[in-house]
């Protein structure tokens, strides 16, 4: 394997980031993917060699040399051949499968891939059961990929991701903004994941490398969520909203978030305990966000883009 370790990261979005900055730190190099000219340019910027990706634009030649290591946060549009909808499995499974120093890959999808469970707890042996068109395309995805440990030999982990917050995309800039509700649905939980988290566990699987595993990335707590627009309510010293029955608010939701609130489940994350022994820095919602208000506060720590 190369001296420095080279991360490629297929869209450098929220999460990937977070890792990718991780990763910077331990003295690797990273690489990866924006959707749109003015990132990648932002990204060259940063010293990250960065291109433009999507189905209509693959990388270049060259573009994966010396990579050791891929994340890939690209979500599936149902396109294409064989990869399940995944343009990255579709345009370049090939390219990553031919790289002789590839120890790890990760695939970042969803705790949606299980659908309404009625609250019921899930661990990483239940059945799949995604019932809105999103998660469906994520659950083909994660199938294509993992096909690919026995097919292709790549070192594929599955990351099942939570509701994702952190710095700049929490329940406190909802709140700030005016735009948090606070829905009574009594038993209807969520599980959430601190972006820090996804970054911990991602690096604890590369070193602790098993192709083919997948992973539940959440709390230790799902709640429901008018617990978590009180709590940063009460961190920011306002009134929180007024309780809204579940059947009123739903008169005015957008079709997305009706299908967010279509599932209710209870997300099981002993595995990255028990195997990645990773020990969460914000087991519930109240430590994290009392982690993301004080970051507000000392500016040079919150994360940007680099």
């Amino acid at each position: 394997m190369p001296r420095s370790p080279r991360l490629f990261c297929f869209g450098l979005g929220y999460s990937a980031r977070a890792f990718a900055r991780d990763r910077r730190a331990a003295g690797w190099s990273v690489a990866g993917t924006a959707r749109e000219a003015a990132a990648v340019a932002r990204l060259r910027d940063t010293g990250v060699d960065a291109w433009v990706f999507d189905r209509d634009h693959p990388l270049p030649p060259g573009a994966l040399d010396g990579t050791t290591h891929v994340l890939v946060s690209v979500p599936p549009d149902g396109q294409g051949g064989d990869g399940g909808g995944d343009p990255v499995l579709d345009l370049h499974g090939g390219d990553l499968a031919a790289l002789a120093d590839l120890a790890w890959v990760g695939y970042l999808s969803t705790t949606g891939v299980y659908g309404d469970t009625g609250g019921a707890v899930v661990d990483e042996t239940a059945p799949l059961r995604p019932d809105v068109g999103r998660s469906q395309r994520r659950a083909a995805a994660e199938a294509a990929w993992l096909a690919r440990v026995e097919r292709d030999g790549l070192p594929v982990h599955v990351f099942r991701l939570a509701g994702i917050y952190g710095p700049g995309r929490s329940q406190l800039d909802a709140v700030r903004a005016g735009r948090a509700r606070r829905i009574d649905r009594p038993g209807h939980c969520f599980s959430r994941i601190h972006v820090d988290d996804i970054a911990a566990v991602l690096a604890a699987s590369v070193a602790r490398p098993r192709p083919g595993a997948v992973y539940n990335v959440c709390d230790d707590e799902p709640v429901e969520p008018q617990q978590v627009t009180a709590f940063a309510c009460n961190l920011l010293g306002v009134e929180p909203p007024p309780l809204v029955p579940f059947a009123e608010a739903a008169r005015d939701m957008s079709p997305m978030a009706r299908s967010f609130w279509a599932d209710n489940r209870r997300v099981d994350n002993g595995l990255i305990k028990r195997e990645l022994e990773v020990r969460l820095r914000y087991p519930d919602y109240r430590a994290g966000l009392r982690a993301v208000l004080a970051a507000e506060k000392a500016p040079e720590k919150v994360p940007g883009t680099f």
